[in-house]
């Protein structure tokens, strides 16, 4: 790891201080965010240089794209891929309050990405025709 990813990790973990204390781990090549065990954001280059993307649940992803984020996406075998993380907004790039109601917006998602569905949910979605 360069000293420019660590930094750049660092300064990501100061920005999503809204969420909690954060902490950087090298993960697939990037970094993977996290606060109080759950994984909030992942630091990755796709190709136009390393970004900061958000974990964003089903409910917060028309939030996400309608500033302008970009979804998580990257091709496996041709075909594109995509995880429930999207770019964090630029002008959030620029400050903890700035970015401080997104990195809620990722909590958020992480904590209920935590909580596993009910055995009777899974159940009558498996006996449904």
């Amino acid at each position: 790891m360069t000293a420019r990813q660590n930094e750049f990790a660092q300064y990501c973990c100061e920005l999503l201080s809204a969420a909690g204390p954060c902490v950087a781990k090298r993960m697939f090549g990037g970094h993977g965010i996290s606060t109080d065990g759950l994984t909030i954001a992942i630091l990755a280059d796709l190709g136009q240089g390393e970004k900061l993307w958000l974990k964003a649940s089903p409910e917060a992803t028309a939030r996400f794209e309608s500033a302008g984020c970009e979804r998580f996406t990257y091709l496996v075998k041709g075909v594109p891929k995509s995880m429930g993380y999207y770019s964090a907004p630029e002008d959030a790039m620029e400050s903890s309050n700035e970015m401080a109601p997104w990195a809620r917006l990722a909590l958020d998602a992480a904590l209920a990405a935590r909580i596993p569905k009910s055995r009777s949910t899974k159940r009558s979605k498996l006996q449904q025709p």
